[in-house]
């Protein structure tokens, strides 16, 4: 097993980096820049071989005649490979059900801001809750800040249009639609406790593959 440093550090774990987006006939890949740019800088951080070439050619296989769901994986020697499923959009008008888990995320863990396949403790934390009583669970760090989702990232309204969502230094991944949103001005970063979830005018999560997220803490 790897020393803890390794696996903290990320340099010889044993793990993918991973990238998951929506494909769209017409349009193809939604944000593809920012999701390569993700994977490339994660990548160069942790040690991965990362060929554009070889990237393109998998990520080129990805065609049909409906929407998909791309899974991109990428293993340290460089081998990448990308793997469609169908998109099963969401319910019009959808809100999600939020939990919080009892699980906790350590924000000086720098490798939560790579997305990889190390997600040990995001399925511990969405095994706490059976799937009828919380369509997501977020996470906090170990000084009570609410961190991100299993899947997604938190953004709230405090009562102003620019919608607040945490801080990396609250330990947690650059998504790559919480970068957009904050390069267009739409969010900004502030620390969040539970408390102020419960205050929030309105609660939203979200990813690069299905957008924002109504949602409401239960």
């Amino acid at each position: 097993m790897p020393a803890e440093g390794s696996i903290r550090d990320g340099t010889t774990a044993d793990f993918d980096l991973i990238e998951t987006l929506r494909w769209q006939p017409g349009d193809g890949f939604v944000r593809l820049d920012r999701h390569l740019q993700r994977l490339y800088s994660s990548a160069a951080a942790l040690g991965f071989a990362a060929d554009p070439d070889s990237i393109g050619a998998a990520l080129g296989k990805c065609r049909g005649d409906a929407t998909l769901r791309v899974r991109l994986a990428l293993s340290r020697d460089g081998a990448a490979e990308a793997t469609t499923t169908p998109f099963e959009p969401l319910v019009k008008d959808a809100v999600w059900a939020l939990r919080i888990a009892q699980a906790r995320l350590d924000s000086t863990d720098l490798l939560l801001r790579h997305k990889t396949t190390r997600r040990h403790i995001y399925d511990a934390a969405r095994a706490e809750f059976p799937r009828e009583q919380a369509d997501e669970v977020l996470l906090l760090n170990e000084r009570g800040e609410i961190s991100e989702g299993t899947i997604t990232n938190l953004f709230i309204n405090v009562g102003d249009p620019v919608l607040v969502t945490p801080p990396l230094t609250s330990g947690l991944l650059a998504g790559v639609l919480r970068g957009s949103m904050l390069d267009a001005g739409a969010a900004r970063e502030a620390a969040l406790t539970e408390a102020d979830l419960r205050s929030a005018q309105a609660i939203f999560v979200g990813n690069s593959l299905r957008g924002l997220i109504r949602a409401k803490l239960v």
